[in-house]
């Protein structure tokens, strides 16, 4: 694995898990309570002992950077390193990244001189745990030029990935990004030749692309190099070079989920609630994930009801119910609360006690969940300061709403309350 660079892509605005996105880079946004989505790509390389490790990003991306640089270190007596490259206007390159492929072009003057043999590229923003040495070697056993990973899936999300035909020794033969109607249709496939029962192939007719290249290092260049318009892996240089390259497909027969979304990313925080086997469990002793260690006090409970839940160190939670939710790093919930279906991201620091009673006794909101409060199907991101008797429970059921001023947005029914938002005694969303 050390002749392996791997490129994790960061760099894009995170319109789609936007309000989340609003203050930092969308691979710095808070997971399971205590976790950075950067954590997941960056650690499965460290289990599959990659530690040449670049994270491109442009947007928001102070918070990623002191994550990263508080993280990830190596000894100096290795070479590994976890390095975030920012995009920067230069002569030669005026303008911002425009694309994932773009990102890799616009430093491929750095990337090129490293003595590998391959390059990874990585997404930023998906939740699984893989071992990247059995890409490799698949990667090489073939002699191709380049692998993709893949998923099969079915009809509901098949149009938001790019979809591939392959031929019997896996080769892939057609590519198409995200297609609907028709176009959808004729990428269908009998995805049976993967080891999928009729009855998983009926299901999952598609073979999805996870977003995760396996480059031999001459072609990535080559194909970059030659193809200066073409800006995104996706959408261009994987679909109009799939006849002409030896391309890949290898079978991840794993868990893996998307969570750019809204709905994605709160699904997958509350599936990990599950009991007792969820989808994707942290508890991996030979292939853990890694984060900042913060050295925080054990959380402590008063008389709190708490079930199907995670709770984050550092929290205070006094006379309170808590069910199928997840509670992060630091997050006080005061008497009476009722939590259900939530992810509470906790705070970046505490607010002494002091301080909190003088807030009570102004009129002023502490940070935390006041009293009396419920919180139902909702995000409430970090440091927000939520009122005594508030309800935030979607009562009308509202899919869509952007109440900016007010401290919240609503996405596909979920309430997401800003992070420093400061909701009032007795609202109710």
């Amino acid at each position: 694995m050390k002749r392996v660079l791997s490129i994790i892509l960061g760099g894009g605005a995170g319109t789609r898990l936007y309000p989340l996105t609003k203050y930092r880079a969308k691979p710095a946004v808070s997971l399971a309570g205590k976790y950075r989505l950067i954590d997941i790509p960056v650690s499965n390389c460290i289990n599959s002992e990659i530690t040449k490790i670049y994270v491109l990003t442009q947007f928001n991306s102070a918070s990623l950077n002191r994550h990263i640089a508080r993280t990830y270190s190596f000894s100096q007596f290795t070479e590994g390193f976890v390095e975030v490259l920012a995009a920067q206007q230069t002569p030669e390159s005026p303008s911002w990244f425009q694309g994932t492929a773009d990102a890799v072009r616009q430093y491929i003057w750095m990337l090129e001189e490293w003595d590998v043999d391959e390059y990874l590229i990585l997404s930023g923003d998906h939740l699984y745990r893989m071992d990247y040495g059995l890409f490799v070697e698949r990667h090489r056993s073939t002699n191709a030029d380049v692998t993709l990973s893949v998923v099969p899936i079915g009809y509901k999300a098949a149009s938001s990935f790019g979809l591939m035909k392959i031929d019997n020794t896996g080769r892939v033969v057609d590519f198409y990004e995200k297609p609907k109607g028709d176009a959808l249709e004729t990428m269908k496939v009998d995805t049976t030749t993967l080891g999928l029962t009729a009855d998983q192939a009926q299901e999952k007719p598609f073979i999805a692309s996870m977003g995760i290249y396996l480059f031999k290092k001459q072609v990535l260049i080559d194909l970059l190099k030659n193809n200066l318009d073409q800006t995104d892996f996706g959408k261009e240089i994987i679909p109009s070079n799939a006849r002409d390259y030896n391309m890949q497909a290898y079978l991840f027969d794993g868990y893996w989920e998307d969570i750019g979304t809204i709905e994605a990313f709160y699904e997958s925080n509350i599936a990990l609630t599950k009991q007792p086997q969820p989808s994707f469990s942290f508890y991996h002793e030979d292939a853990p994930i890694y984060t900042r260690s913060r050295y925080l006090p054990p959380s402590k409970m008063l008389d709190a009801h708490i079930t199907e839940s995670i709770v984050a160190e550092g929290c205070l939670l006094k006379n309170c119910r808590i069910h199928h939710s997840v509670v992060g790093l630091r997050q006080r919930i005061n008497a009476d609360c009722l939590i259900e279906d939530s992810l509470l991201m906790g705070a970046d620091y505490y607010e002494p006690l002091s301080e909190s009673s003088q807030h009570l006794t102004r009129s002023k909101i502490p940070m935390g969940i006041g009293e009396g409060t419920v919180v139902r199907r909702a995000i409430i991101d970090k440091n927000a300061r939520v009122g005594r008797n508030v309800k935030i429970v979607n009562k009308e059921n509202i899919q869509e709403a952007e109440r900016e001023d007010l401290g919240f947005y609503i996405r596909s029914g979920i309430i997401v309350v800003l992070k420093n938002a400061v909701i009032p005694d007795g609202m109710v969303i």
